[in-house]
């Protein structure tokens, strides 16, 4: 099939490579299509073997109390590996715990993968199952060992052999050579195979050797956002620096493009991810406090922090980055509006301020023009940034559903705050009950939340009230789709 190539398997404790470990391996390895070496182990995990996975696999957790560890058994292994293509039956799965596990002894692998769903999938077109159970089941492959490591590599290693009797070595070769070539374009030391990524909404993660992401992005169709970046590598400097750390992509599945929205939102600013200019930890966020009173001097006061809370919105206009960002565009507006940057606090002094001595203000500073009329000229000019106050009496539920793949969250905002985004009724409760104590202001949760709650709103996106609008208690009830 290939020049050199590994049929691998492990067992586990689970299905998690962040938090399960590896209780099995077995591995083979084919040279020009003659097999030269057969290893397998047990490996103590460290960890609990749970009685799900005992009954799965039939290892016990007395079975593997006097195995060796994984760093005893990676040595090993790598030999194993040294110069192969890795191939297994859903490979993200075994790449991903190796990964896992090489990292934690400080070594980084550095394998070609295939795996042989994909490769079923080019052999038989029409079939509708290519799991190991439906592959033995179809060409008669029995194995008294099925969920052991070295069971299920044997399965592998007869369907192969019959699948090049029935098509031939050169159509099976061809095959696994058009595998590998399809991710010709991608980055080589890239160990995430880009086909399994979905072809739906979602936030990615790409990660270089730390635990840390390089960048977060989202998109409504995630493979083919990933693909463009590394199709810009050429053209695009951050892209190419992307393309010369990334490791691996990892991905999460949302129901539409809010979701992707606001857990990429939260994702940047709790990971500051090195090449996301976007999106960024708001620690200096500011808004301008307009006084009532049209003769106050001045008449705009800055205000941050704490201060800048939802329950003031209806009096705040901004909000602004920082106060650079705050004075900067005051500055713009005083300018194209004729208004007094002494009265707006932007210059200091009494009487005929610069500004209306070279005819770039009607003169509120010298009597020419009234306090309210120029009050009045304010508002407007300040119209457009005026922060919108919360029109719901509590909190609201935008509920976001996917015909295609029949996932359903519900987004949960007070006072333009992201509260949690649940999917159950029992995280809905836990929300609701909580979100006093996690209310904070996110000037980007806000820009998403007025696209979707304000009219027009957004096709996909439902309103529903937890709260009632402003004058109206009605409640609706939430009904999260069967998980059966």
């Amino acid at each position: 099939m290939l020049p050199c190539y590994v049929l691998l398997d492990l067992e586990t404790t689970g299905g998690n490579a962040l938090r399960d470990r590896i209780t099995e391996i077995a591995a083979v390895r084919i040279e020009h299509g003659i097999e030269v070496a057969r290893w397998s182990t047990l490996v103590n995990p460290g960890v609990p073997i749970s009685g799900f996975i005992e009954r799965l696999t039939g290892i016990s957790n007395a079975m593997v109390a006097d195995a060796p560890p994984f760093d005893e058994v990676a040595g090993r292994l790598l030999e194993l590996l040294d110069g192969a293509v890795l191939v297994a039956h859903n490979v993200r799965f075994d790449h991903g715990f190796l990964l896992h596990e090489f990292a934690r002894i400080d070594v980084a692998l550095r394998s070609k993968t295939l795996c042989t769903v994909r490769l079923s999938r080019l052999l038989a077109p029409g079939v509708k199952s290519h799991g190991l159970d439906a592959i033995m089941q179809r060409h008669g492959i029995t194995t008294q060992s099925r969920h052991r490591a070295m069971g299920d590599v044997q399965v592998m290693q007869s369907w192969l052999a019959l699948e090049a009797q029935r098509v031939g070595i050169d159509t099976l070769r061809q095959h696994a050579h058009t595998l590998l070539q399809g991710s010709a374009a991608l980055p080589p030391q890239l160990d995430t195979d880009v086909a399994d990524i979905p072809e739906g909404p979602g936030v990615y993660l790409f990660y270089g050797e730390g635990t840390l992401p390089l960048y977060v992005g989202k998109s409504i169709k995630l493979r083919s956002r990933v693909m463009q970046h590394f199709q810009a590598a050429s053209r695009d400097a951050r892209e190419i620096r992307i393309a010369q750390e990334i490791r691996r992509i990892e991905w999460i599945e949302t129901a539409g493009e809010l979701g992707a929205l606001l857990l990429e939102a939260r994702l940047v600013k709790q990971h500051q991810p090195l090449h996301n200019r976007q999106l960024r930890r708001e620690n200096s966020l500011c808004a301008w406090r307009l006084d009532t009173n049209p003769a106050a001097r001045p008449l705009l006061t800055l205000v941050r922090g704490a201060e800048l809370t939802p329950q003031e919105f209806g009096n705040l206009y901004g909000p602004y980055r920082s106060k650079n960002q705050a004075l900067s565009h005051l500055r713009d507006l005083a300018e194209r509006h004729r208004l007094c940057p002494q009265a707006l606090g932007l210059e200091s002094g009494k009487g005929r301020c610069f500004a209306h001595q070279i005819g770039h203000c009607q003169g509120v500073c010298c009597g020419e023009e009234t306090p309210q009329r120029h009050h009045l000229r304010l508002q407007m000019a300040l119209t457009t940034d005026k922060l919108r106050a919360w029109p719901f009496a509590g909190p609201v539920g935008l509920r976001e559903h996917n015909p295609r793949t029949g996932r359903t969250d519900l987004h949960l905002f007070d006072q333009w705050c992201h509260v949690a985004s649940v999917h159950s009724d029992e995280e809905l409760a836990q929300a609701l009950q909580t979100r006093t104590n996690v209310l904070t202001f996110d000037l980007d949760s806000y820009r998403i939340a007025t696209k979707y709650l304000l009219p027009p709103g957004r096709a996909g996106v439902s309103v529903l009230k937890l709260g009632g609008m402003r004058g109206d208690r009605t409640a609706e009830t939430i009904r999260f789709p069967s998980k059966s």
